[in-house]
């Protein structure tokens, strides 16, 4: 949105405007979601698990804290922008929409870093059961924190990037408003390319972190039974638990243990080394991380060929096959964001509090605790048809509103 409203200060091309204008309707709808999810959100975490944040929350609650005045500068800041237009100085209100877009980032690295607490917790003394001595700050910048956060940040981008520039790519591969489709699309697309090919890097950054801290969970993502020297990075297949193998899978020699360590010949811990109580659930964890890592393969490819098209083949830029690639992977950042926090959150089990304390110790131990799960799947679920209706009536009202033939004057 900033982009295309820079782009319109600096060219004062109209479909400049148009575009900021249409983006900027989609920021408040999912602006109100959030305000009320988040809200639902804070409810959850008391009545479902009032034994995690007993304990826990003195001591993370430091950046939930801060998120909450991240969140209302965004409010102003979007207040100012919504309402702004011509009634500030062109690049003041524009600098109220890059502020709207960084505080909402802040946000999503303050509630990253309270879950990463969970992963790596630190700033207190476990003694006979007690949490001592609390530094809310140490706590907050844990050690997993900044792998956790860049990790999330460059997803959120894949995510939204791929998803905004598939609808307009599908808009004009319809012929529906194409010159408007097409100055969006290609905002929206450099986005993603950027961030798919920044995704792997810090995704290696976020691994070695793990194997450091978690290697429970690294032997899970990997189903990696056996501890090892020179460990093979696993393509795929079909873990079996009870024979410890994986079947029909693509072994690449030593590279687990290199990605791990930076060392071919280093020794990788395997499922082996753990407690069996301790092993997180081995199917859902290397599903969803096999998942993740084809999904943004996927999309890394597709970053590639954006480039050639940009600055190799120009003719590729317009062709119908590329925009129809763009069109099937509107969803896959999403996909690959969900089975990302599915490694994260299932692959962490037993453990809510890593080490520390168990989730089963930290749910709530009344019964009839259930139908409360069921009420915040009800709203959450109302809240994705909500919103999904929503963007749906925006798009069709883009193509009404924000017609390339209209005179932009009259609008």
């Amino acid at each position: 949105m900033s982009t295309a409203h820079y782009l319109w200060i600096k060219k004062k091309e109209a479909v400049y405007l148009d575009v900021t204008k249409a983006w900027s309707k989609g920021v408040a709808i999912f602006f109100a979601t959030g305000a009320v999810s988040g809200t639902v959100l804070s409810f959850e975490l008391g009545l479902l698990w009032p034994r995690f944040m007993e304990h826990a929350g003195p001591i993370f609650g430091m950046p939930f804290s801060l998120e909450g005045t991240a969140f209302f500068i965004e409010a102003i800041a979007l207040g100012f922008y919504l309402y702004g237009w011509n009634r500030f100085h062109p690049w003041f209100h524009w600098l109220t929409g890059v502020v709207v877009g960084i505080t909402g980032l802040l946000s999503g690295i303050l509630v990253v870093a309270a879950n990463s607490w969970m992963n790596s917790p630190s700033g207190f003394d476990f003694v006979n059961g007690q949490y001592l001595n609390i530094d809310p700050m140490k706590a907050m910048f844990n050690a997993a924190w900044f792998s956790q956060a860049l990790h999330m940040c460059v997803a959120a981008f894949v995510s939204t990037g791929f998803a905004v520039a598939g609808v307009h790519a599908l808009m004009i591969l319809k012929g529906k408003n194409v010159n408007f489709h097409s100055k969006a699309f290609r905002i929206a697309a450099i986005f993603a390319t950027v961030a798919a090919c920044l995704q792997p890097l810090s995704g290696d950054i976020s691994a070695k972190d793990v194997a450091k801290r978690q290697p429970a969970k690294l032997a899970a993502m990997e189903a990696h039974f056996h501890t090892e020297k020179g460990a093979p990075l696993i393509v795929g297949g079909i873990p079996d638990t009870a024979t410890q193998t994986v079947n029909y899978a693509l072994k690449i020699p030593k590279l687990l243990s290199f990605m791990a360590t930076n060392d071919f010949n280093a020794e990788v811990k395997g499922l082996d080394s753990f407690p069996k109580i301790d092993h997180p659930p081995i199917l859902v964890t290397h599903f969803a991380f096999q998942i993740m890592v084809g999904l943004g393969m996927a999309m890394l490819g597709l970053a590639l060929l954006y480039f050639i098209a940009l600055f190799k083949k120009k003719s590729w830029s317009e062709s119908r096959w590329l925009l129809k690639l763009f069109v099937i992977a509107t969803p896959l950042g999403y996909l690959a964001l969900e089975a990302g926090w599915t490694v994260t959150e299932v692959g962490r089990q037993p453990w809510i509090i890593y080490g520390v304390m168990r989730t089963a110790d930290a749910v709530t131990p009344m019964p009839g605790i259930a139908y409360s799960f069921y009420l915040f799947t009800a709203v959450y679920i109302s809240l994705a048809v909500i919103v999904s209706f929503l963007l749906f009536r925006q798009i069709k009202m883009v193509n009404t509103l924000y017609d390339s033939s209209t005179d932009h004057k009259t609008r």
